[in-house]
């Protein structure tokens, strides 16, 4: 439940919505409500219960406000378990609905869950082949892959679970754990299938963007898939990660800074998340930073292969040849490619000033078999450090004759920095990074002088209805409720009232309530009836809503207000 309210809501454009991985950080956390929203950086917490009871579901939810620490709409509900997909479109509805009324205006879809599965069991191995997939080991990659095989068994059209088989073969042929053509072969098996379900699936695009660069080597294909990814789902975290990543290869440090750090917005305590801002922060040169996050990942899983390599990487730099061949030595074999761990030994000693050439011999010979990728981009990098360009630049044409992604990422490697001196260097620049410009992704909605007669007349319209229907003082009034009694589309109405006239739902509608109570308030007659009385009688159905909405535009308090007009 949780999982989905978290998706549908994070498909609403301009809503910033933390991601599953960082908001379950917290459960069963004796954390305040303060704490976690500081540490998530979030301006709203959405809490709840589910409780199950034989078919039935008993839901509760509330929205909490934490600059003043109160909720501002709460509800549960009764539901069939067999329902549990509509159930959760239902929620996800009424959740996104009382966000836009306090927040401002959203373009909600009609639908925020589509039934991924019928069956609750499929779905857990889905997400079970999930957890599996981020660690980033072979091991446990070839566990997710039995969850996804085992949820695809039983429904053959989950396209999330060819997406996970996608995912986990790429990751064992780029890190070297299966034979690559194999890997790719069955990683493409998926992809495939997943295009006949829905080829614009944000999760696919991504993958595909994956698949452009690490079996083509086409870094431009893979820029367009990622941005097409972003453009169906721009809260897609993996997805900014990826666009990250691709821009740091290229140099572009500041579009990379930009897409991590919308990352992070979403989901800040993710690994992947933690890992590609360790990857920008590597790329920038700003080792030391770069260092403690990876020392953070691998606190948390010491096989996290990724991390291991970045942070030889970073002891390279420094020219500590020693502790790269000891940590080189407690990393498994099983956990690196052969000629990746070659590739690192022999940078070990050439950046020591003490070149072993028996290793760049045995790397030679490896690099000579056109499928060993690995064996390419260390040859590169090494040749490069050793101030060899004409044998670097030679050893590049493999990455547009073989379409290696690998070499692809040691081209613009920092270890390789020595030969971005050379005037070759720009023109292969052009060659692999040349793009498209980027995709429209402008949504907003025009208020040109042409329609401005048809927004007036929007406006007459609702503040007359507002005016002679007083449908404020109905305490259960949404945004749905008034849009669908002025005849707009509810998108429509929210648009209205932010963009056109400056305030949202609840502003309006507490602006009337306010108006009623005060009226009530100064009438003799009404002497008999508490405050909170007169508050329930304009609309309001929270004492702790009603005094905060009235102290916001009035200055003081109703109780102050009261003896101001005695």
């Amino acid at each position: 439940m949780t999982e989905e309210i978290i998706n549908a809501l994070g498909k609403i454009e301009l809503l910033k919505v933390t991601s599953r991985t960082s908001s379950f950080f917290f459960k069963n956390s004796i954390a305040t409500l303060s704490e976690i929203g500081e540490q998530l950086q979030v301006e709203i917490i959405l809490e709840g219960s589910l409780q199950i009871a034989q078919d039935k579901l008993r839901i509760r939810v509330q929205l909490i406000d934490l600059e003043n620490d109160s909720p501002f709409w709460s509800d549960s509900w009764d539901r069939n378990i067999q329902n549990i997909f509509e159930v959760q479109d239902q929620i996800s509805l009424l959740i996104a609905d009382k966000l836009r009324e306090h927040l401002g205006h959203l373009e909600i879809s009609e639908h925020l869950v589509q039934n991924k599965t019928e069956s609750t069991e499929v779905y857990q191995d889905l997400l079970k082949g999930r957890f599996h997939m981020n660690k980033w080991n072979g091991n446990d990659t070839h566990t997710a892959i039995n969850y996804f095989e085992k949820a695809l068994d039983r429904d053959p059209k989950l396209i999330e679970a060819h997406i996970g088989l996608a995912d986990s073969y790429s990751f064992l042929a780029v890190a070297g754990f299966a034979p690559r053509e194999e890997a790719w072969s069955k990683a493409n098996q998926s992809i495939q299938r997943a295009l006949e379900i829905d080829e614009d699936h944000p999760g696919l695009n991504f993958m595909l963007g994956h698949q452009a660069f690490f079996t083509q080597g086409d870094y431009k294909g893979a820029v367009h898939f990622g941005r097409k990814a972003l453009q169906a789902n721009p809260a897609f975290a993996e997805a900014h990660c990826l666009m990250a990543f691709l821009f740091t290869l290229n140099g572009e440090l500041d579009k990379s800074k930009e897409h991590v750090l919308y990352a992070k917005s979403v989901d800040p305590l993710n690994p992947e998340t933690l890992f590609f801002e360790a990857n920008y922060l590597y790329r920038a040169e700003e080792f030391e930073a770069s260092l403690k996050i990876l020392d953070q990942l691998l606190a948390q899983n010491d096989k996290n292969l990724p991390a291991i390599i970045i942070k030889l990487y970073i002891l390279l730099h420094r020219k500590q040849g020693s502790a790269v061949r000891a940590l080189l030595k407690e990393v498994p074999e099983e956990l690196t490619a052969s000629d990746e761990r070659l590739g690192i030994e022999c940078l070990s000693y050439i950046l020591e000033d003490a070149s072993n050439f028996d290793l760049i011999e045995r790397l030679e010979q490896r690099a000579a078999d056109e499928g060993n990728h690995h064996a390419h981009s260390y040859l590169f990098i090494n040749y490069a450090a050793l101030g060899r360009f004409d044998e670097a630049f030679h050893v590049l044409e493999h990455l547009f004759t073989a379409q290696s992604s690998i070499l692809l990422l040691g081209f613009s490697d920092p270890l390789a920095k020595a030969i971005r001196s050379d005037s070759r260097y720009e023109e292969a620049t052009r060659r692999m990074y040349a793009i498209d410009a980027p995709l429209d992704t402008n949504t907003s909605i025009e208020s040109s002088p042409e329609n401005q007669g048809v927004i007036e007349a929007m406006k007459v319209r609702l503040l007359d209805y507002m005016e002679s229907e007083k449908p404020y003082l109905n305490p259960a009034l949404s945004l749905r409720n008034l849009a669908a009694s002025c005849d707009f589309h509810p998108n429509k109405l929210s648009w209205l009232l932010n963009d056109q006239m400056g305030k949202n739902f609840n502003e309006l509608v507490n602006h009337y309530r306010i108006e009623h109570f005060k009226l009530l308030a100064t009438d003799p007659s009404n002497a008999h009836i508490s405050l909170i009385g007169l508050a329930y009688e304009s609309g309001f159905n929270s004492k702790t809503v009603f005094n905060t909405a009235f102290k916001k535009a009035e200055g003081i308090t109703p109780k102050q207000y009261q003896k101001n007009q005695a």
